[in-house]
């Protein structure tokens, strides 16, 4: 875990997605949509992954991409299947997921990130776009989604929801490492300012409609739920992103709780696995890797009053069924 052990010591940069072929309705980039060819690999600590996980659930794809999920633990390999039996998974058959980007690109240079999705016939890495991946799943896998699936991704709304998704995405959800991972006062206050201004943006906004943009949920709900979710566990103390918690913010907390309570959002959240990644793996932060306990979860489950402000959360569809 040597490189996890210099995480804050030395500038943070966002990594772009270096395999960004897409799997597409007409097989464009050489991959075609197509049941039960493709695997998605997640952490359940990754709240680039996360995103996956959620609208993978929400539309029913389960059955059509299956799913790979990783050790929280990394070592200097990076995410490692020792979750299966005899640490390897069961379909693709490798121990690493560096495996399958070898066999895409012998020797790549970059970082081994999920979510990705691999090729099962050939063993080969076909995305790690973790922007992308969920605009396609609600866009191009259209004829495996569920009946009822929700449009998570509405063409009417498209310009809106981009818009939106992107100021979270720069200041919330990639704001919270670069306050976490950064090497020096300024740099950390300016991500700091950047993380609660939008925040406090966001909750002016869901002050007087209970989703970001429309009244049913959409991408950018998804998009801000998996940092939410994460952020009195793991960024309020861990990244030093304090000025307040989650739960003292009466609009976001019962934002969040709304989503959480919601099929797809909180039954796909693993609280153990978030801790002990970001506590054990980032050794540069936290040098002991010891975990905290807190905090206490039991607050997910209260009622958020939400309902009050109208919404349908998944439009003319419905939820998924009940795991």
């Amino acid at each position: 875990m040597d490189g996890n052990a210099s995480l804050g010591k030395k500038a943070f940069k966002r990594s772009r997605s270096h395999f960004a072929d897409r799997i597409t309705a007409d097989g464009r980039d050489g991959w075609p949509v197509e049941a039960g060819r493709y695997r998605l690999v997640v952490s359940l600590a990754c709240p680039w992954a996360s995103r996956a996980l959620v609208v993978r659930r929400l539309l029913g794809l389960e059955d059509a991409l299956p799913l790979a999920v990783t050790d929280p633990i990394q070592d200097d390999r990076s995410w490692r299947f020792t979750l299966d039996p005899d640490g390897r998974d069961p379909v693709l058959g490798i121990r690493y997921l560096s495996e399958a980007y070898d066999a895409r690109e012998k020797d790549y240079p970059g970082g081994v990130s999920v979510p990705a999705i691999v090729d099962v016939p050939s063993g080969r890495l076909v995305t790690n776009d973790y922007q992308q991946i969920t605009l396609d799943l609600e866009t191009e896998w259209t004829a495996l989604h569920r009946p009822g699936a929700p449009d998570l991704y509405p063409e009417p709304l498209r310009d809106e929801i981009d818009e939106v998704a992107e100021g979270i995405y720069r200041d919330v959800n990639n704001g919270v490492y670069r306050a976490g991972f950064a090497t020096g006062q300024s740099e950390y206050e300016a991500a700091y300012g950047d993380v609660f201004g939008r925040l406090d943006t966001v909750s002016r906004r869901l002050s007087g409609q209970r989703y970001l943009v429309g009244d049913t949920i959409t991408e950018a709900d998804v998009r801000l739920f998996t940092t939410l979710v994460r952020f009195d566990a793991v960024y309020h103390g861990h990244f030093k992103c304090n000025r307040n918690k989650l739960t003292e913010d009466p609009v976001l907390w019962a934002y969040a709780r709304d989503l959480f309570q919601t099929p797809g959002f909180g039954d796909t959240v693993d609280f153990d696995h978030i801790k002990r990644h970001y506590y054990q793996v980032h050794a540069g932060l936290n040098p002991t890797r010891i975990v905290p306990l807190g905090p206490d979860l039991a607050g997910w489950s209260a009622p958020h009053g939400r309902e009050r402000l109208g919404g349908r959360p998944f439009g003319d569809g419905t939820p998924p069924a009940p795991r």
